[in-house]
């Protein structure tokens, strides 16, 4: 699983380089536009990454003897299952 760090700084990378084409090109509504794009993704992309991590989270605090959640649902069927007498 790539880093936090490493995530973030790819789409720095991304935006800093369009951002350079449309600077160079003096072009200031696609420079305003991807500004406010790349404020826009990076705020997506934290929360993206805090969902990673608490579901990564999770996985580390299950014990080590539950049920799969596949287990759990085979159960289930089984228990609601009609079976003749």
């Amino acid at each position: 699983m790539r880093s936090r760090t490493k995530v973030v700084g790819s789409l720095e990378r991304v935006y800093r380089e369009a951002f350079q084409k449309a600077a160079e090109s003096e072009d200031q509504a696609r420079m305003d536009r991807l500004d406010f794009g790349f404020q826009r993704d990076q705020v997506l992309l934290e929360v993206l990454l805090d969902v990673r991590e608490g579901l990564a989270g999770l996985r580390r605090h299950e014990a080590p003897d539950e049920p799969s959640l596949l287990e759990k649902a085979r159960a289930i069927r089984d228990l609601t299952r009609l079976r003749p007498r």
